[in-house]
């Protein structure tokens, strides 16, 4: 989330045209049952969605048969439910046609022949007994299965135990009203009045069967940008810390701490019991957990976008940050995410320097990724790091649940300049595509945040790109105060945000909000930053703002009547029809340590759902803006990965080169500190998933967390010779000599000329 240091809403708004229903069925006809709703103590597994499966090859002849033999949702479709057995599958009449039409009955004639029968049916006994054993015990560990629609393989299966030590359970599925039991031994009970359907088999980790909503497609089947809706929420606070997210347990003990720098520097100097830097493990264990993502798709939410900082690959000489523990918790997050049926929004939200100079950068103050005397070399540290998460996520065991990669949040491009940020875009597109395959439909879509330019800004850029969205984060609450009731708010989100989405799904492509709040002025506990005030009191620093009157009403929530909570919502429900592809900020806001409740109220969607201000189903959103000018699908084919995507025209990529030439408030890269490709570049490690096997222990494959073994590049590092200054150093001169004569050559490479993609038909 962003905090602005002055009264200028970012650029982008404009005349809209309204927005009209989203593509859903008619609520009035009532949503579907669902068999796992129904059966309250489910313990079938759902069939493997791969051609390989045994399950798959005893009831199908082809893919197509596959998809139409597969499990439903639905207890009313008559195919699937006319005999008399539970779970009508097994008594259909295309079941038992194709069973009978498999063993035909033998037609008795004799005694002679009800003995040879006997004879035949004992043997077939005696074969099964031996057969089906084997079977489980040594051939069925040994396959690899793909559990998504693209075929990628998957780890081996066999009884197991799981990551944590805790033996497997014999449920591995279930849905409404099912008992979810954790690592830690603790249960609870999964509330999913959609439909939705849990996975979670500890012999299949990789398994995505798993469904959020039964509206919303299941993980093995691939989502459609454009026309599938996206309803997320941000787990804000938790990966990346930031004071307004959980200001109880962290940022209020240390009253010296205003961002995760000073945060991590207090933390380390308190030895006291309970003190010390690892309490941010505590936090990453406690603040987010299993149940949150249960709760997630519970609430008819089919996204989460996680905030993760750069160190979580790791730290470098003098910052202070935990390294690579948050990354532990971000592997626990995909496993929560694909046994829940969610997908993943990777955020990069916290680049070394600071791209912003925010808090929640993880360091307040300047910026110092293209921008000042370090700006080239804070980039191309980045890019490495980008380049680190992509190998990553777009390996086939991960690549169907992390589907979205947005490569740097928010960075401030006004300062900055789009020339520079629309080069280091370019670049980290060729990184991402580099990892992932490009032309191949394989890695995420990657998501540019918009810099605060306007969405107008970026129209007809990088056509042909394969795979992008453009990233917008719209907010109320950072602009000009008014003392006006949130009554008056129902209809400014259409008016103030959906003409400008509708424009930028055509002029762009795929467009999505990557944070929205219910916040209507910038009261709440530490939102603008530690010990800043509000503009709403008039005790925001710096600048003079005059006093609009108390915040008390607007964070006192356990007072706010039922007009109060009925004007929030339709302020939610007008957001969301607007922005059609969102991600609320945030899912959760921690309790304040002094008041022992939550300060910033209109910023916590499950606070929210809790008390009655937040839709229980965000599908009724749709029509909240009048029915009109609403964008309509789809996309054109290059913008999901289809035909022309990859192929950019050479005059497009010449005009992107990178380095920049120049740096905001720097000068010539050329008299800068930069770093040259000569170190080992870090490889993130995989989970660990260790199952039984012929009475052995072994570990399911995870991938090496290196996608692309061509991508052999060194990483970017310093050069013993040359001078460089402290990363976050802010305005300050480059250091005179930078390098000496010999390393000066090499400390700032030629510019990169973006080669022709690669593109397989």
């Amino acid at each position: 989330m962003s905090y602005f240091s002055s009264d200028t809403p970012p650029l982008g708004a404009a005349q809209p045209r309204f927005l009209g229903a989203a593509l859903y069925d008619d609520p009035s006809n009532g949503y579907r049952d669902s068999f796992a709703s129904q059966n309250t103590q489910n313990t079938f597994r759902t069939a493997p969605s791969v051609v390989t499966s045994s399950v798959y090859a005893l009831t199908n002849d082809t893919p197509q048969a596959e998809q139409s033999a597969a499990y439903r949702d639905d207890p009313n479709d008559p195919e699937y439910n006319s005999g008399s057995g539970q779970g009508g599958n097994s008594n259909s009449p295309r079941y038992l046609a194709e069973k009978r039409s498999a063993y035909a009955i033998p037609r008795v004639k004799s005694k002679r022949g009800l003995i040879i029968a006997g004879s035949i049916l004992a043997a077939v006994i005696v074969l099964v007994a031996i057969v089906v054993p084997i079977y489980f015990v040594v051939i069925k560990p040994k396959s690899s299965s793909s559990n998504n629609s693209s075929g990628s393989p998957s780890s081996p299966t066999s009884t197991s135990t799981s990551s944590s030590g805790q033996p497997a359970s014999d449920v591995v599925t279930g849905g409404n009203g099912s008992t979810i039991t954790m690592e830690d031994g603790t249960t609870f009970t999964y509330l999913n009045p959609f439909g939705g359907t849990w996975y979670w088999d500890p012999q299949d980790p990789f398994n995505n069967n798993a469904q959020a909503q039964s509206w919303s497609l299941p993980l093995n089947q691939t989502f459609r940008f454009g026309i599938d809706k996206i309803f997320g929420v941000n787990l804000g606070g938790w990966l990346t810390t930031e004071p307004v997210s959980y200001a109880p347990a962290l940022y209020q003990k240390y009253p010296t701490a205003i961002d995760e720098w000073t945060l991590s520097e207090a933390m380390a100097a308190d030895t006291s019991p309970g003190g010390g830097l690892s309490q941010l493990e505590t936090h990453y264990q406690t603040f987010i957990t299993e149940q949150d993502f249960a709760e997630i798709a519970g609430a008819g939410l089919n996204f989460v976008r996680i905030p993760l900082p750069y160190w979580a690959i790791e730290v470098r000489s003098g910052e202070p940050f935990l390294p690579k523990t948050s990354w532990t918790y971000f592997l626990k997050a995909i496993q929560w995410a694909r046994k829940y049926g969610l997908r993943i929004n990777l955020d990069f939200h916290a680049l070394p320097g600071s791209q912003n100079g925010w808090n929640h950068s993880g360091k307040f103050g300047s910026i110092n990724v293209l921008y000042g005397p370090m700006g080239i070399a804070n980039a191309q540290r980045s890019l490495d790091y980008i380049r680190i998460l992509a190998e990553f996520i777009s390996q086939p065991e991960y690549q169907d649940v992390v589907i979205i990669f947005g490569i740097t949040n928010e960075p401030q491009g006004t300062p900055i300049g789009q020339d520079a940020l629309s080069r280091y875009y370019m670049q980290a597109y060729n990184n991402v595509r580099e990892a992932s395959g490009i032309g191949e439909g394989k890695g995420p879509f990657i998501s540019y945040h918009d810099g605060f330019l306007g969405l107008p800004q970026w129209a007809g850029w990088l056509p042909n790109a394969d795979r992008t969205a453009l990233d917008n984060h719209p907010y109320l609450c950072f602009d000009g105060q008014s003392s006006a009731p949130m009554s008056s708010y129902a209809q400014t989100p259409c008016t103030t945000w959906g003409a400008t989405m509708n424009t930028s799904m055509n002029a762009f492509g795929f467009t999505a909000a990557g944070e929205f709040s219910n916040a209507v002025t910038d009261c709440g506990l530490y939102l603008n930053g530690v010990g800043l005030g509000t503009r709403y009191e008039g005790t925001y620093t710096p600048g003079t703002w005059p006093v609009m009157g108390s915040c008390t009403p607007w964070t006192d929530w356990q007072s706010w009547n039922s007009t109060m909570k009925s004007s929030i919502e339709q302020f939610a429900l007008a957001s969301m029809d607007a922005l059609q592809n969102w991600f609320f900020w945030t899912w959760k806001i921690g309790n304040s340590s002094t008041s022992g409740v939550v300060e910033s109220p209109q910023w916590s969607y499950q606070l929210g759902l809790q008390n009655g201000w937040m839709p229980a189903d965000p599908r009724v959103a749709s029509g909240t803006c009048a029915n009109q000018g609403i964008w309509s699908p789809p996309l054109q084919a290059w913008q999901t990965g289809g035909a022309g995507a990859g192929q950019i025209a050479a005059a497009v990529t010449s005009s992107y080169t990178w380095p920049p030439a120049q740096i905001s408030n720097a000068g010539a890269v050329s008299l800068l500190p930069s770093y040259t490709p000569t170190g080992t570049v870090a490889t993130l490690p995989p989970p660990t998933f260790t199952y039984s096997s012929a009475h052995a222990v072994k570990t399911a494959s995870a991938g090496d967390g290196w996608e692309n073994p061509s991508d052999t590049a060194s990483g970017m590092v310093g050069i013993a010779s040359c001078s460089y200054l402290n990363p976050w150093v802010g305005t300050a001169p480059p250091p005179s000599p930078l390098c000496s004569s010999g390393a000066a050559a090499r400390a700032v490479p030629a510019p990169l000329i973006t080669p022709v993609p690669r593109h397989q038909s």
